[in-house]
């Protein structure tokens, strides 16, 4: 499956969203500004609170694809979706989505859920995933063309298991 730029940003949005802990509106403003969605100047308590409800929703969504339509399409059903399609210095089309001036989790939600929807549509759910190393519980999607990943990241989570599991061999 051939990922556009634009699919790729919205996945890698969702997958900050899931793996960041919003505790504060704090939190909330360095996602937004990271992400670039959104006003990070007029957040507040309401803004994070309802970030924080979509959030769980999309963890499940990795968690547990098998019930990620039934999700999807209730978070998809919270935003107000605008589609169209443009061109841009001579590439392909692409179909563009906004969310409006509405609230940050209303475009966060738009952004993030029909990025998923994507996957599923092309059955490629299987492609989300939960890190494999022991004490890790980030998500990521699998964008590896034989979809072998098991790590959330190669450098950190990946060589520290396989570094346990060499000293696990040589004790042996």
């Amino acid at each position: 499956m051939l990922f556009s730029q634009d699919l790729i940003r919205s996945l890698a949005t969702a997958v900050d969203l899931v793996n960041t802990q919003l505790v504060t509106v704090a939190d909330l403003v360095a996602l937004v500004e990271r992400r670039q969605v959104g006003n990070p100047d007029e957040l507040t308590g309401a803004d994070l609170e309802a970030v924080r409800g979509s959030r769980e929703e999309f963890h499940h969504v990795f968690i547990a694809p098998d019930q990620g339509v039934e999700r999807l399409n209730k978070l998809l059903g919270r935003t107000r979706l605008t589609l169209r399609l443009s061109e841009h210095d001579g590439q392909r089309l692409r179909l563009h989505h906004h969310a409006g001036e509405g609230p940050v989790a209303e475009q966060l939600t738009a952004d993030c859920g029909l990025a998923l929807a994507y996957l599923f549509v092309h059955g490629e759910q299987t492609r989300l995933r939960t890190c494999a190393a022991e004490g890790c519980s980030r998500v990521f999607v699998d964008a590896s063309r034989n979809r072998c990943r098991v790590y959330c990241d190669s450098r950190t989570c990946g060589n520290r298991a396989h570094a346990a599991a060499h000293r696990a061999r040589r004790r042996t």
